[in-house]
């Protein structure tokens, strides 16, 4: 009687028509190490079954890319001879089960990631979304995934510099956890993960395999029920001083010739990291798995294989290496052990007790895995589903100074620094900027920074996802080009619920139409990143799905940081100019964007209005202009526009700088749109000397695009309050919302 039932192919997350195919595959019935190789394999987290069709259609090339999706992480050329390596993942479900353990090893998993590649790490953000502040859980949630982060990326000796953390009552039983890591390598030391060579051998380095993490890739891509509690045992245990050992060990021994390839051990562990190293290399590869070091007794080659036991590495060695590289793990204090070889059967074998204990041919757990051109609805049909009521009649207000004090204490805009200052920022010694609308970190040794921003706005997505794809890259572009960056690339983390459900495919199919759109009208590729499905929770006092959530990493590049950009206010007596689209000083009611804005939302109780629509050349104008202003020594404060409009990104300059400012409003606009409008496109600049810019402004342009973007003078820095309110009191109410409940 065969081992495997119906309900052991179910518990494994395997359709019955998946099971069909794992039949055919192997022209037989699998054994339980087989199928678990499968269920993991075949996982969404691992597959992308839902999502391959579509990410195929994002623009991945530019001259200045070196290696696009398809590896551990992006690389993209920086100059000099040197790389940036760069990468976003997700640990959501992890994170709501176990928060600390969840968000560190979503660290470390990450930071793994882009030192295989041979790069040092420089840099890490992330991108965190939590439910109702008021929801029982969430504190715990906060607070663990807080120390998590901060707990690994401390110890392991690398800042973060820059990240996002929101909330919304879509994610009361669904966190999202995404984490970036961002490093350097030099161009011609970048390492892959094809096994290449029959007979090269196959070692095994870093931490011993136990049976934490079992089944976590299957357990990522399922929705939660009411058993969250009871899949803790498939959060893995992070070591973050193992991991630092194992970065200065992998980079030793990369600094030799003896490396073929390499691969770290993630998400579904030894079974991932050997399947994608044959299925690269179009070889195969044959484990012993008797060598597997194990710091658990009797562990069977099933716990072996899916375990996601934290910082491992897989590699492929030259022959005749492997004693070198076994004296520097040894010296690192780290475990070696040659388990397997190459072979040119493009077979997986697994032997264990003299006896083979699996065979499967990689062809179908890789590259010929299931793939679902999943139903969507057409966004006229989405739109009506969604049943966003227009915005008809718009509030105004008669206090401006008293709605931003209120706005400026909400938990989407009230001071993160409780978070930050749990993060180390500094360690390295090379960062320049946190906290502005990027993190900037110094290319160690040169004049050159990377700036590194993570960014998207949920409801702009819910509301119309073409627009709100478009606006995430936008956003991530504009951030950049505000410290004086030239934007690079992308990766992102793509977060959405059941795919199988047509109004979230939805979201995702018209979300990434917008997110191409932007990459290819901005020169802003996609090199690297991840797809989270399943974002929802059927638990008691859980919400449903998330909001759609494509999390975008973006990165740039600073030639010399002594260019490099803040938004604070620096001098009283500085003009302030807003920069936006010419044709706007002529006003529209259809215009201003009070639709779907926090403003709306937090003063009004009203979630109501279109998104707001994104012209993309306009966009690319705008921040080519501000970029040169910057490069000219003409502006000496820039900021971009988002959240709460443009009252608090005046706000935000101010309690940046300590000054404040006299500012007035457009006569042909009411107070509520003029200052909390979300439009898309916009900038706020101080300037020291007008003269020079209006002579700048004065030699106009060659380019139609550019001559569309215009100045409108807002006022003067100077004093000690914005909108007739004290900075004291705009601070206070700023700090308000952390210190009010989560200081305990």
């Amino acid at each position: 009687m065969s081992d495997i039932t119906p309900e052991t192919v179910e518990a494994h997350g395997l359709s019955q028509d998946e099971y069909e195919r794992v039949l055919h595959a192997l022209g037989r019935e699998p054994n339980l190490v087989e199928l678990g190789i499968f269920s993991v394999m075949w996982s969404e987290h691992c597959s992308y079954k839902s999502s391959r069709l579509h990410l195929k259609k994002l623009p991945t090339e530019a001259p200045w890319v070196i290696c696009g999706p398809g590896e551990n992480a992006g690389v993209i050329d920086i100059g000099d001879g040197q790389a940036a390596i760069f990468k976003m993942e997700s640990h959501n479900h992890p994170s709501y089960i176990e928060p600390y353990q969840g968000a560190a090893t979503g660290v470390g998993g990450i930071l793994r990631d882009v030192f295989t590649m041979g790069a040092r790490p420089v840099a890490n953000a992330n991108a965190l979304r939590f439910g109702r502040p008021e929801h029982p859980k969430m504190k715990h949630l906060v607070q663990g995934v807080v120390a998590g982060i901060g707990g690994y990326g401390n110890c392991v000796g690398v800042p973060t510099i820059a990240g996002e953390t929101n909330f919304h009552p879509a994610y009361d039983g669904n966190i999202l956890v995404n984490a970036m890591t961002v490093g350097i390598a030099d161009v011609d030391k970048i390492f892959y993960s094809a096994a290449t060579g029959v007979g090269n051998p196959i070692v095994y380095v870093g931490s011993k395999t136990g049976r934490d993490g079992i089944h976590g890739a299957t357990m990522a891509s399922a929705d939660f029920g009411e058993d969250a509690e009871a899949k803790r045992p498939t959060v893995q245990v992070g070591d973050p001083f193992t991991e630092k050992l194992l970065i200065e060990a992998c980079l030793e021994l990369m600094a030799t010739d003896a490396i073929v390839a390499i691969q770290d051990m993630g998400a579904a562990g030894l079974t991932s990291s050997s399947v994608e190293m044959a299925t690269n290399g179009k070889t195969g590869i044959r484990l012993d798995m008797d060598k597997v070091p194990c710091r658990e007794d009797g562990m069977t080659p099933y716990e072996m294989m899916l375990s996601e036991s934290q910082e491992r590495m897989l590699m492929v060695l030259k022959p005749g290496k492997e004693g070198m590289a076994a004296a520097i793990f040894e010296k690192w204090e780290l475990d070696f052990a040659v388990i397997g070889e190459v072979t040119n059967t493009q077979h997986m074998v697994l032997e264990f007790g003299g006896e083979v204990v699996c065979d499967i041919p990689l062809g179908p757990l890789a590259a010929d895995a299931p793939e679902y051109d999943r139903p969507f609805m057409s966004m006229h049909d989405y739109l009506d589903w969604a049943g966003i009521a227009p915005l008809r009649d718009r509030p105004d207000t008669t206090d401006v100074g008293s709605d931003l004090l209120r706005l400026l204490a909400t938990p989407d805009l009230a001071s993160r620094r409780w978070i930050a200052e749990q993060y180390d920022s500094q360690v390295g010694a090379d960062t320049l900027q946190t906290g502005g609308d990027a993190g900037v970190v110094r290319v160690h040794g040169t004049r050159k920074a990377l700036a590194i921003t993570t960014d998207c706005t949920p409801r702009y997505v819910q509301a119309n996802p073409r627009e709100g794809g478009k606006q995430a890259i936008a956003e991530a572009f504009r951030n950049l080009c505000a410290v004086g960056a030239r934007p690079l690339a992308v990766t992102n983390c793509l977060n959405f619920a059941n795919p199988q459900r047509p109004e979230i495919m939805a979201q995702f199919v018209h979300g990434l139409d917008g997110m191409g759109a932007a990459c290819r009208a901005l020169d802003f590729p996609i090199v690297s990143g991840n797809v989270s499905l399943y974002n929802e929770s059927k638990a008691t006092g859980g919400g449903s799905a998330i909001l759609p959530t494509p999390a975008i990493g973006g990165v740039g590049l600073i030639d010399d940081y002594a260019k490099m950009m803040t938004m604070g206010f620096k001098k009283a007596g500085d003009t302030i100019y807003l920069i936006w689209p010419e044709a706007w000083a002529t006003p529209d009611p259809e215009r201003s964007h009070l639709g779907k804005s926090l403003w709306l939302r937090e003063l009004h109780d009203r979630d109501e209005g279109r998104a707001p629509p994104v012209d993309l050349a306009l966009e690319k104008a705008a921040g080519e202009i501000v970029r040169q202003l910057i490069a000219d020594g003409l502006v000496s404060a820039v900021h971009d526009i988002s959240d709460g409009g443009m009252a608090v990104a005046l706000a935000e300059m101010a309690l940046a700088g300590g000054l404040g400012a006299d500012v007035e409003t457009h006569p042909d606009y009411t107070a509520a749109q003029w200052w909390f409008g979300e439009d898309q496109g916009r900038y706020l600049i101080t300037v020291p000397d007008t003269d020079a810019l209006n002579r700048k402004l004065a030699e106009g342009t060659q380019d139609e695009n550019h001559a569309r973007v215009g100045f409108r003078r807002l006022g003067i820095v100077g004093g000690n309050d914005l909108f007739g309110v004290a900075l004291s009191r705009l601070a206070a109410a700023r700090e308000s919302f952390f210190s009010g409940w989560i200081n305990d």
